[in-house]
């Protein structure tokens, strides 16, 4: 929307809205079927109960129990099929309509919290990246906290800026895509002409690298350099990371000329801030340290909008920013929105994507799902917020269908630089907060580990709508774990947070009861419930195998019709995913992966997840923040980019994922000895009584080749040690004995 030459408002669509497929009636069939045969399953196991006194009964019970609690899940999870919708923006329509000098302001935040597991060399990428955004640099601010309080980030920081001076006028002389520069190095020199300039600002990179990396290897910052920079004064005290004062730094101001690039261009205003930690003082993790940023950007620049980032998701398109914009300056529909989130993206990733990460089904479709309730998920990174919303605000829409917010951002009075930087040392102290509404009613909720998706519900609940843009071209790209154990621990943390908002005042079907729609509190709920959901998988990994060295049958005999309802939804189950996977751009290897990968977080993370969350609802223990490590051994990352799995130690997981897998090929084996020495006519009796548990142990030992090969073969680091061979063996026969006694 502008404003003409007489003062008339005119406007125009930045923003069309579609309707996925995923929706249609083939859909809609295909899902009716296989929920009539849900409640077909159901009525077998209720009419096949075995008598009191029968030896099965318990467990058949238990599988009942198990099967009950997938249908559910399963019904929860088709509210995020039954309208995905796409959103396109038009930015060529934001040219037309706004010229630089009418965009608004946006402000970038950027987090880290430790400069081992995160180095300063990978997150000043991050920052690099956003400051060559195609955008006014003079509307743009980038803002880092730093939740370590480490000079050496800081340092990395200070040589940023002076590279930035450099690196902007480049990228936009030769419109430099992606705009992070060790992305855009690494890239194939073929796509690129290696011109003198490009070898200068490449060898301008590698010093900079180079003089970074030294200063963190060497274990503190030379004298020669602190003497340049005064702001070094605030680690002349010998702070630590948990234990140190309120640092607020403006490195670039935007209006000092000492700031101008090389071309004499504004380079985009730069803060480091780090916020008062001290021991045994709640600090809220990444709640707390996004809250903080919102308080000292907003006495800084206090930009109406807000673009969240973690500090390994760099930039991969220029033109986001704009592209953005659409979805908030749409004058017909954009009153009501408070954050667009785009999905999680890497550039680590395998072919065949080796640990299930991205799972893009849960990117293309399942998130585009939510969107068409209007509550897309708030995921941490990647988010485009309205600050007014974020900061709590609610939104009122009048009886009159005339539409405002209940308060307006305040802007600031400018201040010299000193003044501005001692008026936010006291927004981020320890004692800012108390007696306040913050981590409430005011910025992230704190008191979850998964405060991202709390928050973007409590906005949601305010009134806000939410959207979800998938665009072709990935606008961020991050680093994808590529060790296993990894994974799991990242995994184990979203699901141990999610499962606790189900448990707290913010489940969905209580705090979002008339605010969200119903198909929002059902899609929420499928993330949420992730950890009970480890019970019937536990359930089903183990208990079948057990059976059958007994002889106890668990399913319908082949020839009975009963047997059509558990073959027709397990067949044609994974037939529809196979057939998402390749439409959403996997291969089928990719999709095998994600099944294996469903199973070991399933039965592990899930599972300690949900034990952690009961025993933190019994108030036995704290909520604890892992961050989990950006970088790796060489030859771990080399075992990655030949995609084979980095297990490597004996930890309880690797037990657990081992202890399956053997207890499974125990019971196939002895099953199917069992089965086969019995003469002919009672081997076919035998078979076709217990077809149904042999394929289902089948698939697990299969699905679990890697883990045998990680056990037996393998004689690298990352195979699984002894000592989990002994486990696990020890375990599954501990585990066989005890069943048949």
């Amino acid at each position: 929307m502008r404003k003409g030459g007489n003062g008339e408002t005119t406007s125009c669509a930045l923003v069309e809205t579609k309707e996925g497929r995923h929706s249609g009636g083939a859909y809609r069939a295909f899902a009716a079927t296989v929920m009539a045969s849900i409640f077909l399953i159901w009525a077998y196991r209720a009419t096949g109960m075995p008598g009191a006194g029968h030896p099965g009964r318990w467990t058949w019970m238990g599988m009942f129990i198990s099967e009950i609690m997938f249908g559910v899940y399963w019904i929860l999870s088709q509210s995020l099929r039954w309208r995905p919708t796409f959103n396109f923006p038009f930015k060529h329509k934001l040219s037309l309509s706004y010229n630089d000098d009418q965009l608004p302001n946006v402000d970038v935040f950027v987090c880290t919290a430790d400069p081992i597991i995160e180095p300063p060399v990978l997150v000043i990428n991050t920052i690099l990246s956003t400051m060559a955004y195609d955008y006014p640099t003079e509307k743009l601010a980038i803002y880092l906290s730093d939740d370590g309080g480490s000079e050496f980030t800081f340092y990395a920081l200070i040589e940023a800026s002076n590279f930035a001076k450099h690196w902007l006028p480049f990228c936009r002389k030769f419109m430099v895509e992606p705009t992070s520069p060790e992305a855009y190095f690494s890239l194939n020199s073929a796509l690129h002409h290696r011109s003198q300039e490009w070898i200068d600002m490449k060898k301008l990179f590698d010093e900079m690298k180079e003089r970074i990396n030294s200063v963190v290897e060497m274990g503190k910052v030379p004298k020669e350099i602190r003497d340049q920079n005064k702001g070094f004064s605030e680690w002349d005290n010998g702070i630590t990371k948990q234990n140190h004062q309120s640092i607020v730094k403006i490195i670039i101001d935007g209006n000092n000329l000492d700031n101008l690039d090389i071309d004499g261009g504004v380079l985009p205003k730069l803060v480091y801030m780090a916020r008062e930690k001290r021991p045994h003082h709640p600090h809220h993790f990444k709640a707390g340290a996004m809250n903080a940023l919102i308080r000292v950007s907003s006495e800084i620049t206090n930009a109406p909008f807000i673009l969240n980032l973690d500090c390994d998701m760099y930039s991969n398109n220029p033109v986001t920013l704009k592209e953005l914009l659409c979805f908030f300056l749409d004058g017909k529909r954009s009153h009501d929105i408070a954050f667009v989130q785009f999905p999680q993206c890497f550039d680590n990733i395998t072919e065949n994507m080796l640990y299930g990460i991205p799972d893009q089904v849960v990117n293309e479709i399942e998130l585009a799902g939510m969107d068409g309730y209007g509550a897309a998920l708030y995921c941490g990174t990647g988010c485009f917020h309205r600050r007014e919303a974020l900061g709590g605000k609610k939104y009122v829409e009048d009886l009159n269908g005339s539409i405002h917010l209940d308060v307006q951002t305040q802007k600031k009075v400018p201040k010299p630089v000193n003044e501005l930087e001692e008026a936010c040392k006291l927004l981020v102290d320890c004692n800012f907060e108390n007696g306040s509404q913050w981590g409430r009613e005011m910025g992230l909720v704190y008191g979850c580990a998964v405060e991202d998706i709390v928050t973007g519900l409590t906005i949601q609940c305010r009134g806000w709508r939410s959207l979800y843009y998938s665009p072709k071209k990935r606008a961020f790209l991050g680093l994808a774990p590529i060790s296993l154990d990894v994974a799991l621990v990242q995994y184990k943390r979203w699901c141990e947070g999610m499962f606790q908002i189900f448990l707290s005042k913010y489940c969905p079907f209580i705090y979002g009861h008339g605010k969200i729609k119903f198909g929002a509190q059902m899609g929420y709920c499928v993330y949420l419930l992730w950890a009970p959901l480890s019970i019937p998988m536990l359930y089903y990994a183990t208990v079948p195998a057990l059976c059958l060295l007994q002889g106890i049958p668990l399913f319908p005999e082949a020839t009975s019709l009963w047997a059509i309802p558990f073959a027709y939804v397990f067949v044609i189950k994974n037939c529809w995913s196979v057939a998402e996977a390749i439409t959403c751009g996997c291969t089928l290897k990719a999709w095998w992966n994600l099944q294996r990968m469903l199973l070991f977080r399933r039965t592990t993370a899930f599972f300690f997840a949900f034990i952690d969350t009961v025993i933190k609802q019994l108030g036995l223990s704290q909520t604890k923040f892992v961050v989990t490590a950006k970088v790796a051994a060489e030859d771990v990352s080399k075992r990655y980019e030949q995609e084979i799995i980095e297990f490597g130690s004996s930890d309880i997981m690797y037990t657990m994922i081992a202890t399956f897998a053997m207890l499974n090929l125990f019971g196939l084996l002895l099953g199917i000895k069992n089965v086969a020495a019995l003469n002919l006519e009672l081997f076919y009796e035998g078979l076709n009584k217990f077809i149904l548990q042999i394929v289902l142990c089948g698939l697990i030992v299969l699905i679990n080749f890697p883990t045998y090969e990680a056990l037996f073969i393998r004689k690298d680091k990352g195979r699984l040690p002894s000592s989990a061979l002994f486990k696990s063996v020890t375990l599954a026969l501990l585990a066989c004995i005890i069943y048949v006694l």
